[in-house]
C-alpha cells in the first residue's frame, strides 16, 4: 500500500481533490479482479463505492437538469440525464481524468479493450464519486460531477445524443439521404449462452458500417454509432 501511495497522491492532485482518507481513493481504483490475483491484498473492491456513487451522481445530474431547462418535460430530462451520465460519458471522462493509468486490475482485466474497458472505467468514475462523497460529503461530490460532466449537456443536445443510435441515424438518413436505413445480421456465433452478433447498417444497397454485441439489438446500436460516425452525422 505504502509504494503505490505516491502515486495516488499525484493522482489525487490531477482530480483536483485532496482526499482525508485516502484508502478511499484507493478502494475506488480498485477493481474486483485485483482482489481475486492479489490474495494478501488487503483492501476492498470498489463496488459498494460504485453503489453509492451511482446514487449520488443521479442526484446531483438530476438536480442540474431540473434548474438548467425549467421549461422542458419530464421525458426530456430524463433522456438528458441518461445521456449525461450513461456508459460511454462516463468512461470519456474517466480517461480524461487519466484514471485508466491508476486502476488495480487483474493481468487478465487489465488488457481489456473497447465495451469492457468503458464499463470499467465508468464503474471506476461513479466509485471516485462515491469516495468524494464519504470524504468531503455531497458538496465535494457535486462540485466533483459539475467540473467533469455538467460541461457536456450542450453538446449532448446539439448531437442530439440523448436519442439512442438507431433514432440518430434513421433521422440524419431521411433528412440527407431521402432514405430509411435497414440493419442485416452479418454473422451470429458462439454458444446460446454467449452469442455475438456481427450486423451491418445498410442505405440503400450501401453498407455504411458494422456493429457487433451480445444480442441483435446491442449490435444494431453499435452499428448506427458507427454510421453516424462515419457519416459524421
Amino acid at each position: 500500500m505504502r509504494v503505490l501511495m505516491p502515486d495516488f497522491l499525484l493522482f489525487s492532485k490531477q482530480l483536483g481533490v485532496l482526499f482525508n482518507n485516502f484508502n478511499l481513493l484507493i478502494e475506488a481504483l480498485t477493481h474486483r479482479s485485483y482482489l481475486n490475483e492479489h490474495r494478501d491484498y488487503t483492501g476492498s473492491h470498489n463496488e459498494r463505492l460504485e453503489f453509492l456513487g451511482d446514487a449520488v451522481l443521479e442526484l446531483a445530474a438530476t438536480d442540474f437538469l431540473f434548474k438548467k431547462f425549467p421549461a422542458k418535460p419530464e421525458g426530456d430530462l430524463t433522456s438528458y440525464r441518461a445521456a449525461l451520465v450513461n456508459t460511454m460519458s462516463l468512461a470519456e471522462s474517466a480517461q480524461a481524468l487519466g484514471i485508466n493509468d491508476y486502476l488495480l486490475l487483474s493481468k487478465g482485466e487489465a488488457k481489456d479493450t473497447g465495451r469492457a474497458r468503458d464499463v470499467i472505467l465508468a464503474d471506476a468514475f461513479e466509485a471516485i464519486i462515491g469516495a468524494i462523497y464519504l470524504d468531503a460529503g455531497y458538496a465535494g461530490a457535486e462540485a466533483f460531477i459539475a467540473k467533469n460532466l455538467y460541461g457536456k449537456i450542450d453538446e449532448v443536445i446539439a448531437k442530439r445524443s440523448y436519442q439512442d443510435a438507431k433514432s440518430r441515424f434513421q433521422e440524419s438518413s431521411q433528412e440527407k439521404r431521402s432514405a430509411t436505413p435497414r440493419y442485416e445480421t452479418l454473422s451470429e456465433e458462439g454458444p446460446d449462452h454467449a452469442r455475438h452478433f456481427t450486423v451491418g447498417v445498410f442505405i440503400d444497397t450501401e453498407e455504411i458500417a458494422r456493429g457487433e454485441g451480445q444480442s441483435k439489438q446491442e449490435a444494431e446500436q453499435a452499428a448506427a454509432e458507427a454510421g453516424l460516425k462515419k457519416m459524421q452525422w
